[in-house]
């Protein structure tokens, strides 16, 4: 087995559990990277990134579902961190619009901490009305919520990134993915993109989806939160392969990207806002992101879930790491981000064979636990 790239000898061992998963049979391809204080200890790629078998190269890039909900967050602090936006203000402060049906009270903060009521559309929409962002928010802004806001989470699988655009959009003027462009990836050279360019296309890794979609894989009652809300926009891997899901914005699981390009945005996170001279936020802004907002059980998931501001966070009962002020997220078949604010680290995993799982799954674990193991913790 072929691994391309580069690692620290110091990181070996995060080498040798990214060829493992390759052994194991678990890859088709895949891309892997570590950064500490902002610098690659780990970048790694390998495998093959169609099941034509064309190889993984090192400008290989994929969809990693909701690993991009870090990056749509990411772009949120930014809008607190320079007074633009409020996550103790109602949402309707910012879109009026918002308010009927109850949610005037709906706080920006439930919309990062997956609080709205709102975790999928008040009807099922095709994939093509999603490329429509004006429809989608038009749709939840006249929505009854589905549980009484900031009462409990239930996982927005595709919603919150709607409601984080609009929301952008309404005190910056620009597009999410716009944004993200301008005052992110552009500063830091990170190939990550929400709304690639068609030019860009011909690099995209095609998904191994699973045989089942994600509506298949929640359990529960027909008319159960979870359940409306995978099927209020049913999704089973192929829509990726289209130029119109690529160019799509759509925060909230239409991010394409690699392991190098997820690390590089987050090493501004992990080093406490500023990298290589860059600054994203003030260090403030990213430790109010790390307070526990709830522990309750997820209504969509199913799990108790520690959610700070944007983020998953590291909880006692669940540590996803050694490291107290961690945040992180998965996607849907398995990639993922990490945020070491402690050790200021990041691990960064991106593939094409989906797994079933929705958060996570044991190859980017075993890659988590390689990392802690260099670093001896």
């Amino acid at each position: 087995m072929e691994i391309s790239g580069h690692f620290d000898e110091r990181f070996s061992v995060v080498r040798d559990a990214f060829e493992a998963n390759f052994l194991a049979d678990e890859e088709l391809g895949a891309s892997a990277a570590v950064t500490v204080e902002g610098q690659y200890v780990v970048d790694l790629w390998a495998g093959e990134r169609n099941k034509s078998g064309d190889l993984w190269e090192e400008d290989t890039i994929v969809n990693v579902y909701s690993t991009t909900k870090t990056m749509a967050s990411i772009c949120m602090l930014m809008l607190a961190d320079r007074g633009l936006i409020d996550f103790e203000a109602p949402v309707a402060d910012y879109w009026p619009e918002f308010a009927a049906n109850g949610k005037d009270s709906v706080l920006v903060r439930h919309v990062m901490t997956h609080q709205t009521g709102c975790s999928g559309f008040p009807r099922p929409v095709t994939v093509e009305e999603l490329y429509d962002h004006d429809l989608m928010a038009d749709l939840l802004a006249g929505m009854q919520p589905w549980w009484e806001p900031g009462t409990a989470p239930g996982y927005h699988a595709i919603t919150q990134g709607t409601l984080q655009a609009e929301l952008l959009r309404r005190v910056d003027g620009r597009t999410l993915g716009t944004f993200f462009r301008d005052e992110v990836t552009a500063p830091l050279n990170a190939d990550f993109h929400i709304g690639l360019p068609l030019s860009e296309g011909h690099r995209v890794a095609q998904l191994d989806v699973p045989k089942e979609g994600i509506d298949q894989i929640v359990e529960g009652q027909p008319d159960s939160v979870a359940l409306r809300t995978f099927r209020s926009c049913r999704l089973d891997g192929t829509e990726t392969e289209t130029d119109e899901w690529r160019s799509a914005e759509i925060p909230a699981g239409g991010g394409i990207g690699n392991a190098r390009s997820i690390s590089r945005v987050h090493s501004a996170i992990a080093c406490g806002g500023t990298v290589d001279g860059i600054t994203l936020m003030n260090p403030e802004t990213i430790e109010a992101a790390l307070d526990r907002q709830t522990f309750d059980r997820d209504l969509v998931l199913g799990l108790n879930v520690p959610y700070g501001t944007g983020f998953g966070i590291n909880h006692e009962r669940i540590p996803l790491t050694p490291s107290d002020r961690t945040l992180y997220w998965f996607g849907w078949g398995g990639s993922m981000g990490v945020m070491d604010l402690d050790e200021k680290i990041t691990i960064s995993y991106a593939m094409n064979k989906m797994a079933a799982g929705l958060v996570g799954d044991t190859r980017a674990f075993n890659l988590i636990a390689a990392t802690y193991a260099a670093i001896g913790k």
